[in-house]
Order: structure tokens, then C-alpha cells, then sequence
């Protein structure tokens, strides 16, 4: 039974994480398929470029609710007693992670989909929400000077491990921290062509704060 439920709550991850929030939301409110305009991706980055603010922050937001929603199923299990109290943050890294690659590679849109920034920054708000919301401060920081998602996503990311890292952040939970920097490498992965771009100077600038000129 325990095996029956951990395998449920697994699929229901996966299938959170797939939703294609910015797919569904462009056809169905901007008749506009965001794969086809900007930079191609299926995420709240490529939606505040192409369909600007208030659709980048509702992709945003329900982006995170699925990660968020995910790793804290873990807690539901627990309530079930399916798994003991000091397996509760090995459960959610596992239903968030699955999430998050549910995200990336969407059963609903033939397995291509976003980065999982977003859905990623969800569960990390249901594990470590203090962290996190530092993580976003950094990430606010570097876009707002940068004007550079890629690069704010990508240093935010990294920023979560190196504060567990801090004396005054610390859990005691090595494998939160081996996570984090996990998770930074999967980001590096699926923003290979961002991180050239970076490097070559021309990566696409979204304007989150200020209008386009």
C-alpha cells in the first residue's frame, strides 16, 4: 500500500508538472501559440516577452503553484502515515524534482516544454520558503540591473545551495544542499543556448520592470 501511494502521488506530480500553463493560457485568452513568437520556450519568460506582463505573472504564479503543489503532497502522504517524519524532505525533493521534469518534458505538449524555473522556484518555496524568497531577491536584483532573465534565474538557482551553505540557513540536511546544486545543473542544461547567448553578448532581454523602448 505504501508503494501504491508514493507511486500515486509520483504520477500526480508528473502530471502537475506538465501542464502547459503558457501553451493553454496564449491559445485560450491571446489566441497565440507563445512556441511560435520570441524565443520558442513554453514558459512565463518567453509569455512576459510575448504577451507581456500580466499574462507573464499568471503563467508565473501557476508555474510555481505546480511545484509548490507537488513537493507538498508530501505532506499528505504523511498524514496517511505512507512515510515516516524524517523522510518528509527526501519525499518532496523527489515529487518536486518529478514536477519540475514534468514541466520540461510535458506529456500533454509531446514531451517539449518549459525550463522549470518557475515550477522549480515553486517547491523550493514549499521547502525552504525563507531561502527561497532570498533566491528571488537575487533574482529580482540581477533582472532588474541586467534586464537578463537567463542570468537572474540561473545566479537565483545558485544562490539557493550556497545559502544553506550560511551558518544562519543551515538545516542539517545534506541532501537539501546536494539538491540545490543539482538543480543549477539541470537549469545549466536546459539554458545551454541562453548561456551562449550570454557569452556572446546577443541573449534576448525581457523588460519586467520598466517598458520597452
Amino acid at each position: 500500500m505504501t508503494i501504491l501511494y508514493i507511486g500515486c502521488a509520483v504520477l500526480l506530480a508528473y502530471l502537475l508538472g506538465s501542464i502547459p500553463t503558457a501553451v493553454w493560457y496564449g491559445k485560450r485568452v491571446h489566441d497565440t501559440d507563445i512556441r511560435e513568437y520570441g524565443s520558442g520556450n513554453a514558459g512565463a519568460t518567453n509569455t512576459f516577452r510575448v504577451l507581456g506582463k500580466r499574462a507573464g505573472i499568471i503563467v508565473l504564479m501557476i508555474d510555481m503553484l505546480k511545484g509548490a503543489t507537488a513537493a507538498s503532497l508530501a505532506h499528505a502522504l504523511l498524514r496517511l502515515d505512507t512515510i515516516p517524519t524524517d523522510r518528509l524532505i527526501e519525499i518532496q525533493l523527489l515529487l518536486g524534482i518529478i514536477a519540475v521534469l514534468g514541466h520540461i518534458f510535458p506529456v500533454f505538449t509531446n514531451f517539449n516544454g518549459g525550463k522549470g524555473v518557475a515550477t522549480l522556484l515553486g517547491m523550493m518555496l514549499a521547502i525552504q520558503p525563507v531561502v527561497a524568497f532570498l533566491c528571488i531577491v537575487v533574482f529580482l536584483i540581477i533582472v532588474f540591473f541586467s534586464i537578463d532573465v537567463a542570468f537572474g534565474s540561473l545566479l537565483g538557482a545558485l544562490a539557493f545551495p550556497l545559502l544553506l551553505l550560511l551558518r544562519p540557513f543551515r538545516t542539517g540536511e545534506p541532501l537539501l544542499i546536494a539538491f540545490g546544486f543539482a538543480m543549477f545543473a539541470l537549469l545549466a542544461i536546459t539554458h545551454q543556448k541562453n548561456i551562449r547567448r550570454i557569452l556572446n553578448g546577443d541573449e534576448n532581454r525581457t523588460h519586467l520592470f520598466v517598458k520597452k523602448d
